[in-house]
């Protein structure tokens, strides 16, 4: 026997139901998360741009190869006997060239390796003259790119299950969402306002089947992102050693021994202009292992900004002669198909008009996550029996959109202001910024516990506006050479971060505005409470 899913069959609606039920459950259940995940994610599509923005100290790069040959320059007079040397090439995205070294008293490894060793005496910037400058420490926009898979505080891999958990509910919910509203393209093009329920819900509507084809995407292939931890069964069964898969998923050149012969290190920059040829782009990272030694390597890898693979190929040379020695193999299928979903993912490839539409589906999808949580109160506030005192659970829910909802965009505002407003010579100035964000969250929290949610609503919402735009102005006023003056100059990162984030502050605003103008109709008499107070007559 067939089964319908018409309008008008038997089994549809039950079945749909079914769906709505679990559309609502595995949208709230981690929504907070998905709303951080999201939020973070959508951000850190404009990662380099914040590396920049949150660096003013930086000018901007139009000679990359210049700024490689001050790089070598640089680490051949501070370790020109180090056991490796690692450089991020510079670009338009990239701010400077970033250089981190592993000392050669390190290499006490049995494999002789090494030990990688972070910190601010083996790492160092250079800037856009080839010389070494000195900026604000900061996380920049890598704070949002790690935080939206890594979140903080807590350990790497639990935050990967949660968020791992959190994608797969996220994947439920939108296909859920699918046949749960049978007339979500209709209802798309129907924006109804002040009406309580149903505008949040055309909202909702509206944001998801906007960018619905984005959803699917950024979800899906977050999912594979995490495919080796959440599904490790198939390496399980095909690879016993580690190292194996690994290499087989990303080759690389044996790692030279040293010959304690001195030699002097070939030119880079012919180097990676041969590499680039090769491998049809820019590079992105240069590797040199050995320097100074008879032994040593380069390894040059192309910037996965320059093509959907994420998985850039790398060709490698004899450190003294110049001369290519290895080149690594095309990709097979199965590696090929996980750095295309990764590069999907991530957008790396994607030129400034595609990014912006990343952004803005990013920002869609946000907002989605967002009206879907406010929904699920407003929903059952309307059903409850007396919706001025509300039971336990729906206060929790209710709390937890306030702190989470209106506080965590508060938070992010004020680590912005914090990249501002720290002294810039200050030691673990970086993790300052980072721990400004949580104390602004969690007084966010307080607040919410504290006042009314309508006055919470406002004072969060309407914080964030404000203090965005007063950034804005604030960079407006102090930042030196100015705004303008950079944009005429044809820099125009500047120009365009701060009237962005102004932007979305007067977006929040109106929001806050729009909270505070409303008047909901509280029944004080429902149905079921008339019942009660009949059957007592």
């Amino acid at each position: 026997m067939g089964v319908g899913f018409g309008v008008g069959s038997p089994v549809s609606r039950p079945f749909r139901q079914s769906q709505a039920t679990l559309h609502t459950w595995s949208g709230l259940l981690l929504g907070w998360v998905l709303f951080i995940v999201f939020t973070t994610g959508t951000i850190a599509f404009w990662r380099e741009a914040l590396n920049r923005w949150m660096r003013p100290e930086l000018p901007r790069i139009e000679q990359p190869m210049r700024v490689l040959s001050g790089a070598q320059a640089f680490l051949q007079r501070t370790v020109p006997d180090g056991q490796s040397w690692y450089i991020t090439m510079p670009s338009d995205r990239m701010p400077v060239a970033t250089l981190f070294w592993i000392p050669k008293t390190d290499a006490d490894a049995p494999s002789g390796r090494g030990r990688r060793r972070r910190g601010t005496d083996t790492q160092a910037l250079v800037g856009a003259d080839g010389t070494a400058v000195v900026a604000r420490d900061t996380r920049g926009g890598d704070f949002f790119y790690r935080f939206h898979f890594d979140l903080h505080y807590m350990p790497v891999l639990w935050a990967r299950w949660i968020v791992g958990v959190a994608a797969m509910m996220m994947l439920v919910a939108i296909l859920t969402g699918i046949v749960t509203h049978k007339k979500i393209f209709r209802d798309f093009f129907t924006l109804r306002r002040g009406k309580g329920q149903r505008s949040w819900l055309d909202g909702h509507n509206a944001t998801a089947v906007l960018a619905l084809p984005f959803h699917l995407m950024i979800t899906y292939t977050g999912l594979v992102t995490l495919m080796a931890m959440l599904m490790p069964w198939g390496a399980v069964a095909n690879y016993t050693d580690e190292a194996k898969i690994s290499k087989a998923l990303f080759p690389h050149v044996e790692v030279p021994e040293r010959s304690n012969r001195p030699a002097p290190l070939v030119d880079l920059v012919p180097v990676v202009r041969d590499a680039e040829r090769r491998l049809g782009g820019a590079a992105a990272y240069v590797e040199v292992r050995e320097p100074g030694d008879a032994s040593a390597r380069i390894t040059v890898t192309r910037s996965p900004a320059t093509l959907l693979n994420t998985r850039g190929a790398s060709v490698a040379y004899d450190g003294v002669t110049g001369r290519p020695i290895w080149q690594s193999p095309p990709p097979d299928g199965a590696s090929a198909t996980a750095g295309v979903m990764i590069g999907l993912h991530a957008g790396r490839y994607a030129d400034l008009g595609l990014r912006w539409i990343y952004f803005l589906c990013g920002v869609a999808g946000t907002v989605m996550v967002a009206s879907g949580l406010v929904l699920w109160t407003v929903k059952r506030r309307e059903r409850l029996p007396d919706p001025a005192r509300p039971h336990l659970g729906f206060r929790i829910v209710e709390r937890l959109n306030l702190g989470v909802l209106g506080g965590f965009p508060l938070a992010v505002a004020g680590f912005f202001w914090a990249n501002r407003l720290l002294p810039t010579a200050d030691a673990g100035r970086a993790e300052r910024e980072v721990t400004v964000l949580f104390v602004v969250w969690g007084v966010a929290f307080v607040a919410g516990l504290i006042l009314r949610p309508r006055w919470g609503w406002q004072a969060l919402l309407g914080g964030t506006g404000a203090a965005l735009i007063a950034l804005a102005l604030f960079d407006l006023a102090t930042l030196r050479p100015g705004m303008f003056a950079r944009f005429l100059g044809g820099d125009s990162l500047w120009v365009g971060t701060d009237l962005t984030l102004a932007v979305f502050g007067i977006a929040f605003l109106l929001i806050a505005r729009r909270v505070a103008r409303h008047r909901p109709t509280i029944r004080v008499r429902t149905r079921r409470a008339a019942i009660s107070m009949d059957a007592m007559a």
